[in-house]
């Protein structure tokens, strides 16, 4: 069986994507994907909790869910057409460089996106909402 590569092919007035269906991809799929992907960033986790839109770094003090590297990061993504454009909140590990996080946090999300959904990333966004200074106790037992 040999594939339709040339639109005329296919007919008069059709094209090749018509013919082989029409993919949705939801804006949540995306959300997600870029969300895990930036968790892949060994210095990048989620991001600080917010109340009525102010973060809150000491929220743990108070039983509220803080930062954490090990959790997901906040995402929210616009796709138009073949598009998107992703937003995302993020923490840092301190004393990491932000700028080179946010660089790798960038990257990754752009390459799984596209990778995964064939979507081109127009833009990704990124808000550190805090600096994780929490280190987990070294073991003393050696």
């Amino acid at each position: 069986m040999t594939a339709v590569t040339d639109a005329t092919a296919v007919g008069p007035g059709r094209s090749v994507h018509e013919e082989l269906g029409r993919l949705n991809i939801h804006d949540r799929v995306v959300e997600k994907i870029a969300a895990r992907a930036a968790r892949e960033i060994a210095e990048a986790g989620s991001a600080t909790p917010r109340v009525l839109g102010r973060s809150l770094p000491g929220a743990g003090r108070f039983g509220i869910r803080r930062s954490d590297l090990d959790a997901a990061a906040q995402a929210s993504a616009h796709i138009e057409g073949s598009v998107t454009r992703i937003e995302l909140s993020i923490s840092v590990r301190w004393p990491a460089c932000i700028p080179e996080v946010t660089a790798q946090v960038r990257d990754r999300v752009r390459t799984r996106v596209s990778d995964l959904t064939g979507l081109r990333v127009q833009e990704v966004g990124i808000t550190v909402t805090d600096l994780v200074t929490d280190r987990p106790a070294d073991s003393r037992v050696r």
